[in-house]
C-alpha cells in the first residue's frame, strides 16, 4: 500500500513536471528571478549579524556609522531584490498558464464529438479556467518562496550553529515534530482539494446549462427547481470549503504554537545564558531573528504543500483531457470532380448493443437530391452525423466515388459540406460574422451581400438600423426563426459546398417564412449533391430518389410515385399529410375570407 502511494505521488510529480516543461517557460527570466530571490535571502541572512553587532555596540555605548550604513544597505538590497523577484516569478507564472491554456484550448477544440456528448461544457470550461489558475497560483505565489525558504533555513541553521549550537538544537528538535503532523494532513488536503475542484466543475457546468437555456427555464416556471439544484451545488462547495478549513485550522495554529513555544524557550534559556555571561545580548537578539527566518519559511512550506497538492489535482485533470485523442486531420484533399456518395453496409450505434443504423446501403448521385423520410428515431440525423465525420461507423464504409471519406483531410472534407438544420445555430456577434463564420479567406462585402440576396435575407437585414453589423444576441435570440434560417442558408451559400445537408430546414417556420426559406434553398441546391431530411413529404416529392428508413433499416428506395404505389409506410405517411395539408388549406381559406 505504501509503495502504491509513493508510486502515485511520483506519477503526479512527473505529470506536473511534464506539464510545466511542455509550456516552455522563459528559462532566462526564471534564472534571474531565482538569483534575485537568493540575493534577497542572502541579505536577510546577514541582517541578524549586523543587528547583533549593533546591539552589542549600543550596550557598550560605541556605535560605528559604517555598521548603520551596512544595515541600511542590506535592507535596501532585500527590498529591491524581493520586488523584482516577485514580478519576474509572476511573469513566469502568467507565461506558463497562458501556454497551458493555449495548448489545452487548442486540444479541446479539436476533440471528437463523442467527448462533448459525454462531458458537460461547464466542466470542460473549468479545466481551462480554474485548474490552470491553480497551477499558476503555485508558481507565482509559492514556488520561489519554497526555494528561497529552504536556502534561508539552511543558511540560518548554519549561522546559528556557529553562534550557539546548544540553542540551535532546541529549534531543530521542533522540526520533525511539525513534519509528522503536516505530512498526513497534506494527503488529506490533496483529496479534499481534488473533490472541491470536481464539485466546482459540476457547479460551473450546471450554471452554464441553466444560463444558456434561461428562456426555457422561465417559460416552464422551473426557477425554483433550478434554484434548488444550484443551492445544492453551493452547499456541497461550502462543505468542501469547511473540510479544507478544518485541515488548515490544525496546520496554522499548530505552526504558531510550535513557533511561540520555541520562542519562549529561547528567550528563557537565552536570558539565563546572557545573565551568566555565556552569551551576549546581541547574539540572543540575532538568534531570535534567525528563529523567525527558520520558522516563517517553514510555515510557508506548509502553505506551499497545500497549494502543491491542489496543483497536482488540477494537473491530473488537465492531463486527462490532453491524453484524449483528437480528431485525425491528415489525409488527401477532396477533388473538384462531381462524384457519388456511397453508403455500403453501414452500421452504427451510440451505445453498445443499441444499434441506430443497421446495414445501410444507398448511392446519392452527384448533383441530385436524395431525401430521407421515416419515423422519428429511425436514424436519419445519424446518417448526416456520419457524413460530417462526427462519428465513425462501426461497420461498413462511406465513400465519395472510390475513396472512403475517412481518408480525406478533415478540414478539406468538411469544407465541402454545407449544413442547414431545423434550428441552425447562430453565434453571438453580428449578422456578417455569422454569414462568414468559419471561412479562412478574406470575404468582401459584395460577396456577403450576394449570398444574403440569394438566401432572401438581404431585404430584412438592410431594414435593420446597423444592417450587416447588427448584433444578433446569444444564439441569435434577437432574430426570428425564419431570419435565422436565411442567415444559415447565406452561410452555406458563401461556403459554396459540393455536398448539401438539409435537416428539416423549413419544419418550424410559418407559411410566409417557409416560402422565403424554400426559395432560398432552391438557389442553394442548384448543382449540388443534396441530402434532405423531411417529415413533410410535400417538400421532397420532386427529389430524384427518396430513402425510407424504419428502425435504422432501409425499407424502400425510389421516387415519390414509385414509393406511393409500392411502399405501405410511405403511402400511409403521404395520405396522412395529404389530409392534414388539405385541412390547413381550408383553414387558411376561411381566414382569408374573414379578413376580406
Amino acid at each position: 500500500m505504501k509503495e502504491k502511494k509513493e508510486q502515485i505521488k511520483t506519477n503526479h510529480l512527473k505529470a506536473f513536471w511534464r506539464l510545466i516543461k511542455s509550456s516552455n517557460p522563459p528559462k532566462g527570466i526564471f534564472i534571474l528571478a531565482l538569483a534575485l530571490g537568493l540575493l534577497e535571502t542572502a541579505a536577510g541572512l546577514v541582517l541578524p549579524l549586523f543587528t547583533r553587532s549593533l546591539v552589542d555596540q549600543l550596550a557598550q555605548s560605541a556605535l560605528e556609522i559604517s555598521l548603520i550604513v551596512l544595515l541600511g544597505a542590506a535592507f535596501i538590497v532585500q527590498t529591491i531584490s524581493s520586488g523584482f523577484s516577485y514580478y519576474f516569478m509572476t511573469y513566469i507564472g502568467e507565461s506558463i498558464v497562458a501556454s497551458i491554456r493555449k495548448r489545452l484550448w487548442g486540444h479541446i477544440i479539436h476533440l471528437p464529438i463523442p467527448y462533448f456528448d459525454e462531458h458537460q461544457s461547464g466542466a470542460t470550461m473549468s479545466r481551462v479556467s480554474q485548474d490552470t489558475n491553480t497551477v499558476k497560483t503555485l508558481i507565482t505565489q509559492h514556488l520561489i518562496t519554497f526555494v528561497t525558504g529552504i536556502i534561508s533555513i539552511i543558511g540560518a541553521v548554519t549561522i546559528l550553529l556557529i553562534i550557539d549550537w546548544k540553542m540551535t538544537l532546541i529549534m531543530i528538535i521542533s522540526v520533525p515534530i511539525a513534519i509528522l503532523v503536516i505530512m498526513p494532513l497534506g494527503q488529506k488536503m490533496y483529496k479534499v482539494s481534488k473533490a472541491t475542484q470536481d464539485e466546482m466543475a459540476t457547479f460551473t457546468a450546471n450554471l452554464s446549462r441553466v444560463l444558456a437555456d434561461i428562456r426555457l427555464v422561465k417559460a416552464y416556471h422551473a426557477e425554483e427547481g433550478e434554484k434548488a439544484k444550484g443551492e445544492q451545488g453551493i452547499r456541497h462547495l461550502f462543505q468542501y470549503g469547511l473540510k479544507e478549513a478544518r485541515i488548515l485550522a490544525v496546520i496554522s495554529p499548530f505552526m504558531t504554537f510550535i513557533m511561540m513555544l520555541v520562542l519562549v524557550v529561547l528567550i528563557g534559556y537565552g536570558g539565563v545564558r546572557v545573565a551568566s555571561g555565556a552569551l551576549s545580548a546581541g547574539s540572543l537578539v540575532a538568534i531570535i531573528i534567525y528563529m523567525f527566518q527558520i520558522v516563517v519559511p517553514f510555515s510557508q512550506m506548509a502553505t506551499f504543500f497545500t497549494a502543491f497538492q491542489k496543483a497536482m489535482g488540477a494537473t491530473e485533470r488537465i492531463q486527462e483531457i490532453l491524453s484524449i485523442h483528437q480528431e485525425p486531420t491528415t489525409g488527401v484533399t477532396v477533388g473538384q470532380e462531381a462524384e457519388p456518395l456511397i453508403f455500403q453496409n453501414v452500421s452504427f450505434s451510440y451505445k453498445k448493443n443499441e444499434p441506430i443504423l443497421k446495414n445501410i446501403s444507398f448511392v446519392a448521385p452527384p448533383g441530385k437530391t436524395t431525401a430521407f423520410v421515416g419515423p422519428s428515431g429511425s436514424g436519419k440525423t445519424t446518417i448526416f452525423a456520419l457524413l460530417e465525420r462526427f462519428y465513425l461507423s462501426a461497420e461498413g464504409e462511406i465513400r465519395l466515388g472510390d475513396k472512403p471519406i475517412h481518408l480525406f483531410d478533415l478540414h478539406s472534407w468538411r469544407s465541402q459540406i454545407g449544413y442547414v438544420s431545423q434550428e441552425s445555430p447562430i453565434m453571438s456577434g453580428t449578422i456578417r460574422d455569422n454569414i462568414i463564420y468559419g471561412l479562412a479567406r478574406e470575404v468582401s462585402d459584395d460577396e456577403v451581400l450576394h449570398a444574403a440576396k440569394q438566401a432572401n435575407a438581404a431585404e430584412f437585414i438592410e431594414r435593420l438600423p446597423n444592417g450587416f453589423q447588427t448584433e444578433v444576441g446569444e444564439r441569435g435570440i434577437k432574430l426570428s426563426g425564419g431570419q435565422r434560417q436565411r442567415i444559415a442558408i447565406a452561410r452555406a451559400l458563401i461556403k459554396n459546398p459540393k455536398i448539401l445537408l438539409l435537416d428539416e430546414a423549413t419544419s418550424n417556420l410559418d407559411s410566409a417564412s417557409e416560402e422565403l426559406v424554400q426559395n432560398a434553398l432552391t438557389h442553394l441546391m442548384q448543382g449540388r449533391t443534396t441530402l434532405v431530411i423531411a417529415h413533410r413529404l410535400s417538400t421532397v416529392v420532386e427529389a430524384e430518389q427518396i430513402v425510407v428508413l424504419e428502425q435504422g433499416e432501409i425499407t424502400g428506395i425510389g421516387t415519390h410515385n414509385e414509393l406511393l404505389h409500392a411502399h405501405s409506410l410511405y403511402k400511409k405517411l403521404a395520405e396522412q399529410q395529404l389530409r392534414n395539408e388539405s385541412l390547413t388549406s381550408e383553414i387558411e381559406k376561411v381566414i382569408r375570407e374573414n379578413d376580406a
